[in-house]
């Protein structure tokens, strides 16, 4: 991977601080309850600023939800990984690095506030597709030409297929820091869990998926 130079770095670090702010303070004051003034004001930059990394406010405050992540972590964790790690353990590890149980729970926050605010749905989506354009970027990058580019795209979109279902609900999936409960549905899983039987798939192929409603 390509180190990022100073300048680089500055500039996401002034983009994840603008996007913090819009999170922050849309879970405070809710998505009406503030304007981009205020934004800029709390991070200390200009309005001209701010419209250097978003087209609006919502746009903002999805990418906040997101910006929990840390680059310098994963760049770390990319140049430990021997030269002939598969392609599915890189993923393994990144996805692992990336759903961390503080954006699952902002990701999972985005989503209630899109439902409160339905103008940050196409945000919130954006949001979720810039983070598999992140890891798409980062494998197909790492795979230089070793691997067929329809593999490395199939792992992707088979792996970041499940993370919607995930976050809103419809995968029976207890996330970080959700407790089993009277209301939990039977046969719940834990995200761990969710993790290990995902690889697995993808490890075995779907030829070998376990049917469980089969005799």
């Amino acid at each position: 991977m390509i180190k990022r130079n100073l300048r680089h770095l500055k500039k996401e670090a002034t983009e994840k601080a603008l996007a913090g702010a819009a999170f922050e303070l849309t879970l405070e004051h809710g998505l009406d309850g503030f304007t981009v003034e205020d934004i800029v004001h709390q991070v200390g930059c200009s309005r001209r600023t701010f419209a250097n990394y978003f087209t609006c406010k919502e746009e903002a405050v999805a990418r906040g939800a997101i910006s929990v992540q840390n680059t310098t972590e994963l760049e770390e964790l990319l140049t430990e990984m021997p030269d002939n790690v598969s392609l599915l353990d890189v993923l393994y590890n990144l996805i692992k690095m990336q759903l961390t149980t503080e954006l699952i729970g902002r990701l999972h926050q985005l989503l209630s506030l899109s439902q409160t605010y339905p103008v940050l749905e196409p945000h919130y989506l954006g949001a979720m597709h810039r983070m598999q354009t992140q890891a798409q970027d980062t494998l197909l990058d790492l795979s230089n030409g070793k691997y067929d580019e329809i593999y490395t795209y199939l792992l992707i979109n088979a792996l970041y297929g499940t993370i919607l279902p995930l976050i809103d609900g419809r995968l029976n999936v207890l996330l970080p820091g959700q407790i089993m409960t009277e209301d939990t549905k039977p046969g719940a899983i834990t995200f761990d869990q969710f993790l290990e039987t995902t690889f697995n798939h993808l490890r075995a192929g779907f030829e070998h998926a376990n049917h469980p409603h089969s005799s």
